[in-house]
């Protein structure tokens, strides 16, 4: 079976093992609403980061809702999220660029979604898969990174834009965003950082997983 093979079994199984739902992700209706419910989600739960939102985008609406907001009241908004001094400069950031550079709108190319303040690689990605249906690479997150080398996709193991371009040569861009997804269910649920390998789908056609099994 050769790599690509490998990749294409594991998600074909992992289709079939896992059925996504939306409360396992950040929710929104907007694309600015998925920007901001994504940079608030880095190093947080997506369950903690929709709890938080559910009020939120009630109260701001707009990129000039974003960028006129007082910091203060910001911050104990979104108090209960990680780093949220450094999350509420960012949102207020993000709003007062989109105001002056694209009339209050998300912009729909790669490039300029990574102008926007606490937008990483991985949040700009899956913008432009989910919001605009361009998919632009693989966005690696904790659960890519962890598992990705596990599967053998990548021999790197903590240089993200490496992962990425490892992933990216390897997977037909249909099916970057699936990757991303279906890697955090199972993430979340056996390939932890102490994977449980028995109890995993993919353990035969998985290095590690057929490693573990042998000891």
């Amino acid at each position: 079976m050769t790599l690509k093979q490998q990749y294409q079994e594991v998600l074909k199984r992992l289709r079939r093992h896992y059925t996504r739902a939306p409360e396992t992700f950040v929710r929104w209706k907007t694309p600015l609403e998925l920007v901001v419910g994504t940079v608030l989600s880095a190093q947080c739960t997506d369950k903690r980061v929709n709890k938080v939102t559910k009020t939120l985008f009630k109260k701001y609406r707009t990129a000039r809702a974003y960028a006129r907001a007082d910091l203060d009241t910001l911050k104990k908004q979104i108090y209960s999220i990680g780093f949220y001094n450094s999350k509420a400069k960012y949102l207020v950031g993000i709003g007062k660029r989109l105001v002056e550079a694209y009339e209050g709108k998300v912009p729909n190319t790669f490039d300029d979604l990574m102008t926007l303040p606490g937008v990483s690689r991985k949040t700009a990605h899956l913008v432009m898969s989910k919001a605009w249906q361009k998919p632009t690479g693989v966005a690696v997150d904790t659960h890519v990174r962890r598992i990705a080398p596990r599967l053998g996709w990548t021999q790197e193991c903590k240089n993200v834009a490496k992962i990425e371009r490892d992933l990216n040569a390897l997977i037909a861009p249909r099916d970057y965003l699936d990757t991303n997804e279906y890697l955090i269910m199972l993430g979340r649920d056996l390939c932890r950082a102490k994977p449980n390998c028995a109890a995993c789908p993919l353990n035969d056609i998985c290095p590690t997983g057929r490693l573990h099994l042998t000891l």
